[in-house]
């Protein structure tokens, strides 16, 4: 069997990165880097949710270094069928779990019989529940167990041209799915309403909606709640939706009837820093660069302090390598800000206007490619009436 074609990641990658974290095998526990690994498979039961009975679903996949003959996949005892529809590569799979204590005795079974129970086991310290780990270590007292998080992230950072065309489709339709609410959207809508909107045009697109940050008026409140809009408020709409385990993650703006000249010249100015920070994007050139290029540009402006910019690898969540900041939103080393950008990698960019009219915002999505990037749902840019 050649596991790289059936499989659908590079065995060969993960195993070097394995090896660079010093692991000889990875105990995996998340949903997504379960999806991740399986194809897209994640059992739709508990897509939503994780507790059943007394316990809760905790889908386990182990994968021994340079051995992809030997992984083991361990589900909730329903996945049978998907077993039976051939959606699960791995060679061995025991379906018949229903909580995380006797999934892990099972995950025990299989690393002893590996011959990795001496070794040094990758475990997702994050998204492993706490009575699984200690099962683990109290079963396996010679195991060594690390963090899985680095080697995960970076075979996930790269893209295959299908994750791509994915990325690229999903964001197409949330920013179509946000057009068709602003088009629909009228004065005395509440949020709330204008938010359910979302969630209807984005699932009759075939997509999971997962979230939409809303802000209107002179708010910077983007929680959904029963504001009423009125003629000439600002709608900033904020959303993510997901298909097959990837995410679009865009924002668009709106406007209750025309936009005056200080509208126009204040989302101009969003663009443009968006559109600048594109220009340091191609494989090669170093994470930090895309600071670079626009901080500057946001120091000489007077509003300099009511402005957030970011940007952020994205893919199967929403935050993940490379990571360029340690300043965000969302706190985390910055790791990839001295590196080389490659190839396939994928970046929300995102740029924050806190005006005193109202939060402008754009977020764009964009792949990083040879000679410079595309971006992904590139339109809708501009301010997108709202019937007054």
């Amino acid at each position: 069997m050649s596991h790289e074609t059936t499989i659908g990641f590079s065995p060969d990658q993960l195993d070097a990165h394995l090896e660079k974290s010093g692991l000889d095998a990875v105990c995996i526990t998340s949903k997504h880097n379960v999806q991740y690994l399986l194809g897209g498979h994640l059992f739709e039961f508990f897509r939503n949710f994780d507790a059943i009975g007394i316990s809760r679903y905790l889908p386990v996949l182990i994968y021994p270094r340079g051995r992809p003959q030997d992984a083991v996949y361990l589900g909730n005892a329903q996945e049978n069928s998907d077993v039976e529809n051939g959606r699960i590569w791995c060679p061995t799979i025991e379906t018949r779990f229903w909580g995380s204590l006797d999934t892990m005795a099972a995950a025990v079974q299989h690393i002893r019989r590996l011959g990795l129970d001496h070794g040094r086991i990758g475990v997702e310290m994050g998204f492993i529940p706490a009575d699984a780990m200690d099962f683990l270590r109290d079963n396996l007292p010679s195991a060594q167990f690390a963090e899985a998080l680095w080697p995960l992230e970076r075979l996930r950072a790269v893209k295959e041209p299908a994750q791509l065309a994915l990325i690229r489709k999903v964001s197409e339709d949330v920013v179509d799915a946000m057009l068709a609410t602003f088009a629909t959207s009228k004065a005395g809508m509440s949020k709330k309403a204008v938010s359910d909107r979302l969630r209807y045009e984005e699932t009759c697109r075939g997509l999971r909606y997962d979230w939409c940050l809303i802000a209107s008026g002179t708010s910077m409140n983007r929680a959904s709640n029963d504001y009423v809009l009125k003629p000439g408020d600002v709608l900033s709409l904020d959303s993510g939706g997901s298909r097959d385990g990837y995410f679009g993650d865009l924002c668009r703006m709106g406007v209750v009837g025309e936009p005056d000249a200080e509208l126009k010249e204040m989302l101009s100015f969003v663009d443009d820093i968006q559109l600048r920070a594109r220009e340091p994007v191609r494989d090669g050139n170093i994470g930090k660069a895309i600071y670079d290029r626009v901080l500057p540009m946001i120091e000489a402006h007077p509003l300099r302090d009511r402005i957030d910019f970011t940007a952020h690898g994205m893919g199967v969540i929403g935050h993940e390598a490379p990571r360029l900041t340690d300043k965000g939103p969302v706190t985390y080393p910055a790791d990839d800000a001295d590196q080389p950008l490659q190839s396939g990698m994928v970046l929300s960019i995102e740029t924050t206007l806190r005006h005193p009219r109202g939060l402008i915002k754009l977020e764009d999505t964009v792949a990083v490619e040879k000679d410079g990037c595309t971006g992904y749902g590139d339109h809708g840019r501009g301010w997108n009436i709202i019937a007054s």
